[in-house]
């Protein structure tokens, strides 16, 4: 699980690194093309002075660009790097370790279901037989905690009925924490996200306001600017909170069925051992 959690990590922050890069890299190329044809202009500008004769090219072809509709993915990249990278990064942390704590819970619950009638008919065919080591090594060999509870019950089938469904229940309790772990780094980060997002609000909102107290004019323009980039950190936490909120219910889901499987499975496995006669007096 250390694992799968640290290689998801360093594959999102090496995506948000690289991304954030070449945003960087790409106002560099800019901002070096605008100088390489600002330095041709000025040499040409004493030899013709009908030289800027490119920027009409390049008004259009800036047009053209602006013409398309951007990606999802650039304006999404556009918003993050407009909501102050500093608190967004911290949001973007929390989705990352949450969605790869989602993925390792769905991985190990997706392992866990197990096929309960198909286990149930196999023991029952070897207490038939009173092969009681037989239907443990069955139980054995699935996986799943549904098995690990009728091994367990199988186990105590000679000390009577009360004693199996005493060691179902006290086991059944070990395998329901084993199936809930987790979920409290899950919902910590639910918490967390949108608060780091309504936090970089606050300080957005607080720079605005010395702005205004520094130019000294309430002009739109300030007061706008400065709104726009506080907000932004509240959408992207509630974005965030919002994917793993609902990644969060699918595994609270998962582990209701599979629960409900494991009870159902004991109540029948003490029937099969008393309609065999397997329980000694």
């Amino acid at each position: 699980m250390r694992k799968l959690i640290a290689l998801l990590l360093v594959l999102g922050l090496a995506v948000f690194s690289g991304n954030f890069v070449y945003a960087q890299d790409a106002d560099g190329e800019g901002t070096e093309q605008m100088e390489g044809t600002d330095s041709t202009a000025a040499e040409e500008a004493p030899v013709e002075e009908a030289a800027p004769e490119p920027e009409p090219e390049t008004v259009v072809a800036s047009s053209e660009e602006a013409g398309e509709a951007p990606s999802g993915y650039q304006v999404l990249k556009k918003y993050f790097i407009d909501g102050d990278w500093r608190f967004m990064s911290f949001v973007l942390i929390c989705l990352i370790l949450g969605l790869a704590f989602c993925i390792e819970r769905i991985i190990t619950l997706n392992i866990a279901t197990t096929n309960t009638d198909k286990l149930l008919a196999r023991i029952d065919e070897n207490l038939k037989s009173g092969d009681v080591q037989g239907a443990m090594e069955v139980c054995k060999s699935t996986q799943g905690p549904t098995a690990s509870i009728l091994y367990e019950g199988l186990k105590n089938a000679d000390e009577g009925p009360e004693a199996v469904e005493k060691a179902i229940v006290s086991y059944g309790s070990v395998q329901m924490g084993l199936l809930e772990k987790g979920l409290v780094w899950i919902s910590l980060f639910i918490a967390i996200a949108p608060m780091l997002g309504f936090m970089g609000t606050v300080i957005g909102m607080i720079q605005a306001f010395d702005r205004i107290e520094a130019v000294g004019d309430l002009s739109p323009s300030v007061v706008a600017g400065g709104i726009k980039v506080a907000l932004l950190t509240t959408v992207f936490g509630l974005i965030s909170a919002i994917i793993l909120q609902i990644f969060y219910n699918y595994i609270v889901s998962k582990i209701d069925g599979i629960v409900n499987k494991m009870e159902d499975a004991s109540i029948a496995l003490v029937d099969i051992m008393a309609a065999n006669n397997i329980f000694k007096k």
